[in-house]
């Protein structure tokens, strides 16, 4: 990596402990997550498939800023450097002493760039795991497929390794696919195990196929599956729905290491979910599901207090302990 740039988030936390303790956040009720939606227009990109294609117009015409919110918070350090052409975040606690590292990849249907929140869980993570949050901004749609993303972060997992040691994955929604897409890939590859791969509402099977969708349609209010296809179908370029490159569900679970999952149960990719977890216990894999009822696609990052306890888990399952044991077992 090269043109390393570093700036603290604030004040760091006086003592020098690495990590520090939970902040209190805002919680909103639940019901009104799904009014914003509908207020802000969210939803309108999924819903048909010429939304989809008119917000992707939109985003190629009119790219959004992708950098980490000003005020984020004071007791984690933020640099930036350059690989292969990617800006590529690494975020650690300012006391310093973190051990190992997280990739954490983004959601947003390969066409959106990062966000707020995710920064702010990304900020969370390294200021109470304790670690470092390696943060890399992947190129998007239309200029980029998964067969130009997926090889490029396994490569940059393993870079990730080679400098930080003990390394996780980490995404949401479409960054969840490229995650376990990512540790696949790593496994069938060059026989690397990821410590542990956490996933946010991933999409896990691109066809949108699963039966079981029908009957969680009516109560999602953000997801649906005509605009989620035409953002897939780009996505995967020349490579079929079945390839694993492109839906992690079609490989076979055996060798992963250890998944935690977070879906809700008003999120349409919930069914695949929880076939996958399905799937992935019968071959052996540890695989812990977060199943939350009534809850929408990605809760963990919503400001609701089913978000706030998954956000929880999320940083205790991706700290290191000292002694080095994997903090779910």
């Amino acid at each position: 990596m090269t043109s390393r740039r570093s700036v603290t988030g604030g004040p760091g936390p006086a003592g020098g402990t690495p990590a520090s303790r939970p902040r209190w956040e805002p919680v909103v009720p639940r019901a009104l997550v799904p009014l914003h939606l509908r207020l802000t227009g969210t939803d309108r990109r999924y819903v048909t498939a010429e939304g989809a294609r008119r917000h992707l117009r939109e985003r190629t015409l009119r790219p959004r800023p992708y950098g980490p919110p000003w005020r984020l918070r004071g007791d984690v350090t933020v640099s930036v450097e350059r690989w292969r052409g990617w800006p590529v975040y690494t975020l650690g606690p300012a006391a310093g002493g973190a051990r190992g590292a997280v990739v954490y990849v983004h959601g947003g249907a390969w066409v959106n760039e990062i966000v707020a929140p995710h920064w702010r869980l990304a900020a969370r993570i390294a200021a109470e795991a304790g670690t470092h949050v390696v943060v890399p901004v992947h190129p998007l749609l239309p200029y980029a497929t998964v067969g130009d993303v997926v090889p490029a972060m396994a490569d940059l997992f393993l870079t990730v390794r080679e400098r930080h040691g003990d390394t996780a994955l980490a995404g949401d929604s479409a960054g969840g696919q490229i995650a376990l897409s990512t540790a696949v890939l790593l496994r069938d590859g060059p026989g690397v195990v990821a410590r542990r791969t956490v996933l946010v509402s991933p999409a896990l099977d691109l066809s949108f196929g699963h039966p079981g969708i029908d009957a969680v349609q009516p109560h999602d209010p953000w997801l649906a599956r005509p605009g989620l296809r035409v953002f897939a179908d780009h996505w995967r370029g020349a490579l079929p729905t079945s390839d694993p490159m492109v839906s992690p569900l079609a490989a076979d679970p055996r060798g992963l290491g250890p998944v935690t999952l977070f879906s809700g149960t008003h999120d349409i990719l919930h069914p695949d979910a929880r076939l996958f977890t399905d799937r992935a216990r019968a071959a052996g894999v540890d695989v812990e599901l977060h199943e939350a009822r009534g809850a929408v696609h990605v809760y963990p990052l919503t400001p609701t207090r089913d978000g706030a306890r998954a956000r929880a888990v999320v940083v205790d399952r991706l700290r290191v302990p000292s002694g080095g044991r994997d903090p779910s077992g």
